[in-house]
């Protein structure tokens, strides 16, 4: 069950809403995006391009070095730190809420509270974060997820629909439409899907792996 959660986390996946720490919020989470000066951005990049070789902890290194003024930084400092599992993620969203990156603070209360195991609060985040940002095709994914963990089917096709349409090499969604077919008994569906949209076996096994997991889930008893 903990695996599971952890896993829609990270394809959301992956806090609560509550309003932010008060100092934190008065300090940070207002006012639009100052542009970061040259050196800054410069920094920025190296810390963009470490987490994508996979060394999260250098990267945050040099976010550390960076103002918290910055909600560029800020933003990036969750995103590492939530991959981290640290506390700090969690505050460093809501610092982001009701500013110019307030899609992404909502975004990454969602992904965390999935990971957490509380769809509802997470649907709530990720709802809001969609109505900000519509053609965000990583959010309509996540709440996506969210729907499906729900059981809200039809509303989560939609939204890998729109994910996948919005950016059709992005193949997240396309594993989560073969998913939720597999999960409705519909194998056919799912067939054509995986030929449809070109998807290799290995994501065909991921697609049924998670199905089984979900529908595990639903036929456990409610303690």
């Amino acid at each position: 069950m903990k695996r599971l959660m952890v896993l829609l986390g990270v394809l959301a996946l992956s806090g609560c809403a509550g309003q932010a720490p008060g100092s934190l919020a008065q300090m940070l989470g207002s006012g639009g995006c100052a542009k970061p000066d040259a050196d800054q951005q410069l920094a920025l990049n190296l810390a963009d391009e470490m987490l994508n070789e996979g060394r999260p902890h250098a990267s945050l290194a040099h976010l550390q070095e960076l103002p918290d003024s910055l909600a560029q930084v800020r933003l990036r400092k969750a995103k590492v730190s939530r991959l981290l599992g640290r506390s700090e993620a969690e505050p460093l969203y809501h610092s982001l809420l009701g500013g110019c990156l307030a899609a992404e603070g909502e975004h990454g209360l969602g992904q965390l509270a999935s990971a957490r195991g509380d769809d509802v609060q997470a649907l709530q985040n990720l709802q809001r974060a969609v109505r900000l940002a519509p053609t965000d095709e990583k959010v309509r994914n996540d709440l996506g997820v969210v729907l499906m963990s729900l059981g809200r089917h039809e509303q989560a096709r939609f939204e890998f629909l729109t994910a996948l349409e919005l950016k059709d090499d992005n193949q997240l969604p396309a594993v989560n439409l073969v998913t939720l077919s597999l999960l409705q008994d519909n194998w056919q569906q799912a067939a054509d899907l995986v030929a449809r949209l070109r998807l290799k076996p290995q994501q065909f096994a991921e697609a049924q792996a998670r199905a089984k997991q979900l529908q595990a889930i639903a036929r456990a008893p409610v303690s």
